[in-house]
């Protein structure tokens, strides 16, 4: 396939940060996948440009996970929650990745190392009650924190196979903790301890009627938090895109994704409980592909309103990508919009 298209996808591939978890923050990004994922690449270098932005609410569970962070609250005591947390991200990660052109076990291999640096902010108001024996505490207010600053490091390795109209992929990824991260604050960028993600996908593409489907799957492995003791239960993730080339240029259809922690968290206030977070996203994409010189570009823009959330901060965001990567060999490179593959 030509690797435009890989590029295009490029939107969908090395892990970032994300919602759910410990105080309703984890290592995956919903979303990240979506059209085109499994589609093998141009060899050579290529660079994506993400821009990410997301707003979100919480109450419940969700706010107070947040509260307890940044207040140190003992996890015997009995709590009243009445709490609102709102958050906003506008994130720009860059993620530059080299294909070998040499096979490896009969597929494509490539690899990616991604960095992120934004502004994230939080906010929590409401009353927090708190009751230890004869002791009544209650706590009722507004706080509020910002930061501007850079985030976490996130390797990923891919390894991809073409037959025809069908694409197959398996990926391994990890968070290196290098980011901006403190316990005491409400907004951070970095998520303060390290994880690996492993997974695979598919994506089905008929150069004939240009249409296409593509899901990703994987499961995130937390490891322990060192500055709270706290460790995120292990995550499982499901990516999916639906489009149709109106063109040789553009597309357009569907993204979507779920995304549940299937065992407990440890080290959490035992009010909480096992904090298993949820949430679903649906939403549309466009996209456009285009040459800059000798190179191959992508343009696209996708969006997600998320419902159906548990133990986590919902809402809704968008992507735009911009990625370029070396052009195809000229043999691959077909004259019309249906003729795109390999």
């Amino acid at each position: 396939m030509s690797g435009v298209f890989t590029s295009a996808a490029f939107a969908s591939f090395s892990p970032l940060v994300a919602h759910a978890d410990e105080s309703g923050i984890s290592f995956w990004l919903p979303g990240l996948y979506g059209s085109l994922a499994a589609t093998p690449a141009t060899p050579g270098w290529s660079v994506a440009a993400i821009y990410y932005h997301t707003s979100v609410g919480a109450s419940g569970a969700a706010a107070a996970s947040r509260e307890f962070q940044v207040g140190r609250f003992s996890p015997t005591v009995n709590i009243d929650l009445n709490l609102a947390l709102r958050g906003q991200a506008d994130l720009m990660f860059i993620a530059p990745t080299y294909t070998f052109a040499t096979p490896v076990l009969g597929g494509q291999l490539s690899a990616t190392l991604a960095s992120v640096y934004g502004r994230n902010s939080a906010s929590i108001a409401g009353t927090l009650t708190t009751v230890a024996g004869p002791i009544v505490s209650t706590r009722t207010g507004f706080l509020e924190d910002a930061l501007v600053s850079y985030g976490d490091l996130y390797p990923t390795v891919k390894l991809k196979w073409n037959n025809g109209v069908h694409n197959t992929m398996v990926y391994g990824a990890g968070d290196i903790p290098v980011g901006d991260y403190s316990r005491n604050r409400l907004a951070n960028i970095g998520i303060g301890h390290g994880a690996i993600d492993f997974g695979g996908g598919y994506t089905y593409l008929n150069p004939t009627t240009g249409t296409e489907f593509s899901a990703v799957g994987g499961l995130t492995y937390n490891f322990k938090n060192p500055d709270t003791q706290y460790q995120s239960g292990i995550d499982f993730h499901l990516d999916w895109g639906v489009s149709q080339f109106l063109s040789k240029q553009v597309f357009v259809g569907f993204v979507g994704y779920a995304y549940q922690q299937i065992t407990d968290d440890f080290g959490q206030p035992a009010v909480l409980g096992g904090f298993r977070s949820r949430v679903l996203g649906v939403g549309p994409q466009i996209g456009y592909i285009f040459q800059i010189g000798s190179n191959q570009a992508f343009l696209g823009l996708k969006g997600y309103g998320e419902f159906d959330a548990a133990n986590r901060p919902s809402g809704w965001n968008t992507w735009l990508t911009f990625s370029i990567s070396e052009a195809a060999p000229a043999s691959t490179v077909a004259p019309t919009w249906h003729k795109v593959s390999k």
